[in-house]
């Protein structure tokens, strides 16, 4: 048996609505019942979601506030007044603030942009920041990504006769700001029919409003944020990172140009991978540790030069974001293991001086992925008396909705169920850590600390073609709410395994069902190999892709985890080293059986022997139950052999090694024949010096070396012969007797019969041998 590593939840499927929309839409069944489980249960819901372009978009004044909004905007363009944008640092911030320029330019306004920096003034609008507005002339604020919390500085704007539009995505408060107006799906009361907009999206609502028509040469930049800030990939959001993402492949936008190229994704054909994991990081480095600014300037900048040095240089604060984060990351978990002991904490709140605030949010998802739980990461300003932080969270604990809990402690926060930010006094972080475990162990049981991979579709082997993959990928862009499609291949059997890698930690396997096979690659799953029993069939759980190499194309499938469902013979007969393999399993699991002493003394364990288990005399100490139960030497007779299995319950694994002194399979049995010729032998000598001619005689005989003695010992058990100092002399006139009456000769012969059975067997008659007396321990 091989525990998955995660939960697998197979999501239901209606298979009378998928069968329906296959017929309908002539597509792979497969696919259909992807698009019915993702809500797409009619043909016109299923072709909106796959066809449907920049024409789908909803009408911009749709959004509670987009009238106000706009007709400001417009008038303050009329009057020359000044306005600024204020964004957010972050990839999300940079994209909304970027469409707002190229959309303020294109109408003749007279503007600037401001983000806010994260180090010295934090998250959101900032009063500083709007009395040196007005004092610089601006008339009207605009902010984008940001402003739905900023109910103080709604307040500073009004007293200071600076008119404050806030466009944002973000979830509202119980208050909202009394802003001259507010573009905000989420906002409570507004109609707009999709809620998942991105900073940017509302951003990009906004210039259609404000252009007439939706801005289509902003979809290349309006793709990032929405890919880079993980909203939902489905509706409007769907749209822009589609189509954005074709947009971005072909972009004219010179920083957009040369920040690809520093990617490494000239020329390339994009998607949302690209875009969330080599895009979005760069534009983030720049706010996580220093300003966002530059990079607002190369997402607007029309010079070349200037481009290129711009993207060289977020380029290089990203390589420096990432070492600190891997510093950061190991302090982290050190603090979590001395001091917030997983066991011991529902939620990990933890922080430390001097980590850099701009990269904490990163640092708290590696520590989601390690210990499974909600985390905040904060850093500490001793001299201000401050913690500033970022919250990840996992399924069942909703993070905005429990930190509202403590809003008395929390004077700025915000976010998402799945992340937020925050910033509080240090002194109040022991109560903050307090109070969320409190909560976390009321909402979150055993079961909600192991992760949870969710399976779409269960398929068989016949079922994986190239055409239902490309089919499958006619639903990308993947992302939030529209994930890359994982498949359960349930019980299939292994045609082939291997390690594979310059340092052998990757895997490589092929799955057979007879007439269909399939090739999969786990990355960093190389140790799996030592988990599987080539017999026994594997539940696979991964991402379907096509392999194009040279000119040749085939499916497979990217492997996320692996299980196996039944008991697991592994055999280690005759393996050198077999200690080594023991000592790479889980002490806890294990329990080693020996039947003789000397085994346990012997140099082959000798590092093992505080572990051993002597059968019989401490059978009452070993409990099958969940264990890989190690079977180390040969018993010594096939009925207390079976007799242990029988009863005892059926274990996770069976290792057997077997180990043996001497084989007695091969030093044959005489024969009766033998047996015969030299008891006639032996009568006609009446005396036989067997010490010092007994080699002699097996020479010329043809026999093995073993054969005179123990032949000899035989007759002397049956008393047809005395024996004394190697002599042997043959009795007069003694009983008829068996052989088998003599104990070293039953001995022997089963001796032979479970070498026979158990160590020169086949693997599947060894399988079988188990699986029979499993039998009989259920009957």
């Amino acid at each position: 048996m091989l525990q998955a590593r995660t939960r697998w939840n197979l999501l239901p499927v209606p298979e009378e609505q998928a069968s329906a929309l296959s017929s309908a839409l002539k597509i792979p069944e497969l696919v259909a019942k992807l698009l019915v489980s993702r809500g797409m249960e009619t043909v016109e819901s299923a072709e909106r979601f796959l066809y449907s372009g920049p024409q789908a978009f909803y009408d911009p004044f749709m959004l509670d506030g987009m009238n106000e909004t706009v007709n400001r905007i417009k008038t303050a363009i009329e009057q020359n007044e000044k306005i600024l944008i204020f964004g957010d640092y972050d990839a999300d911030g940079v994209s909304s603030t970027s469409v707002m320029v190229y959309t303020l330019k294109a109408l003749g306004a007279d503007f600037e942009f401001y983000i806010p920096n994260r180090f010295t003034e934090g998250y959101g609008p900032n009063e500083p920041a709007l009395r040196w507005a007005r004092e610089q002339g601006f008339n009207l604020v605009i902010t984008v990504d940001t402003g739905i919390s900023a109910v103080h500085e709604a307040e500073v704007a009004k007293e200071i006769g600076l008119d404050f539009i806030v466009t944002d995505h973000h979830e509202p408060p119980p208050v909202l700001p009394g802003a001259y107006s507010i573009v905000n799906p989420k906002k409570p009361g507004c109609p707009y029919p999709f809620k998942g907009l991105a900073g940017v999206g509302v951003a990009f609502k906004v210039s259609h409003a404000l252009l007439g028509e939706a801005p289509l040469h902003l979809l290349d930049i309006a793709c990032i944020g929405t890919i880079a800030d993980l909203v939902p990939l489905v509706d409007e959001n769907r749209i822009i990172a589609r189509e954005g993402i074709k947009a971005l492949e072909r972009t004219t936008k010179k920083g957009l140009r040369a920040l690809l190229e520093v990617a490494g994704l000239k020329d390339t054909v994009l998607n949302a991978e690209h875009v969330g994991f080599a895009i979005g990081p760069r534009v983030n480095a720049a706010g996580r540790l220093d300003s966002a600014v530059p990079a607002v300037e190369l997402f607007t900048t029309e010079d070349e030069e200037a481009a290129k040095m711009l993207a060289s240089e977020i380029d290089q604060l990203n390589k420096t974001r990432q070492s600190i984060v891997s510093e950061i990351t190991k302090e982290a978990v050190e603090e979590v293991e001395q001091n917030f002991p997983p066991e011991d904490n529902a939620v990990l709140v933890i922080a430390k001086e001097g980590w850099n605030p701009g990269v904490i949010g990163i640092v708290a998802s590696r520590l989601v992925e390690k210990f499974y739980r909600p985390t905040i990461v904060l850093s500490i300003d001793s001299e201000k008396g401050l913690a500033k932080g970022s919250a990840r969270s996992i399924e069942g604990f909703d993070m905005f909705e429990n930190l509202s809990l403590s809003r008395d402690i929390l004077p700025h926060f915000g976010g998402h169920p799945m992340a937020a930010g925050m910033t509080l006094a240090a002194s109040d972080l022991d109560e903050l850590r307090s109070r969320l475990n409190r909560q976390g162990r009321e909402q979150l049981t055993e079961e909600d600390f192991k992760p949870v991979t969710a399976i779409d579709l269960e398929c068989s082997l016949d079922e994986v073609t190239i055409e239902t993959i490309e089919q499958m990928n006619k639903l990308a862009p993947f992302g939030v709410n529209n994930p890359t499609p994982r498949v359960l291949i349930p019980d299939v059997n292994i045609s082939e395994i291997k390690k594979i890698g310059s340092q052998s930690n990757h895997l490589k396997i092929q799955f057979s069902d007879g007439k269909h096979k399939l090739d999969a690659i786990g990355f960093h799953k190389g140790e799996l190999m030592d988990e599987l029993s080539y017999h026994s069939p594997v539940s696979a759980v991964g991402e379907l892709s096509i392999n194009e190499w040279n000119g040749y194309r085939k499916p497979q499938l990217m492997l996320s985890d692996l299980a196996v469902r039944e008991w697991q013979l592994f055999d280690l007969r005759g393996i050198r080293d077999a200690q080594k393999k023991l000592f790479s399993l889980p002490e806890s699991k294990v329990l080693i059986i020996a039947f003789e002493e000397e085994t346990m003394k012997h140099p082959a364990f000798s590092e093992l022997q505080e572990r051993i288990y002597l059968y019989p005399k401490q059978k009452d100490q070993m409990d099958f139950a969940g264990k890989y139960v190690v079977f180390l030497d040969v018993p010594k007779t096939r009925e207390e052999f079976f007799y242990l299995l029988e009863s005892n319950p059926e274990p996770e694994r069976t290792y057997v090694i077997f180990h043996q002194e001497n084989d007695q399979f091969f030093s044959s049995v005489p024969t009766r024949e033998q047996f015969r010729w030299f008891y006639a032998f032996l009568t006609k000598r009446k005396l036989f010096d067997a010490a010092r001619h007994g080699e002699e005689l097996a020479r010329l005989k043809g026999w093995s070396k073993e054969a005179v003695p123990f032949m000899s010992k035989v007759f002397f058990e049956l008393d047809f012969v005395t024996i004394e100092n190697g002599v042997i002399t043959i009795k007069d006139r003694p009983e008829k007797k068996d052989l088998k009456h003599s104990t070293t000769y039953r001995n022997k012969l089963e001796q032979a019969a479970i070498e026979n059975q158990l160590v020169y067997s086949s693997y599947q008659e060894l399988k079988n041998c188990f699986h029979q007396s499993r039998k009989t321990h259920q009957a």
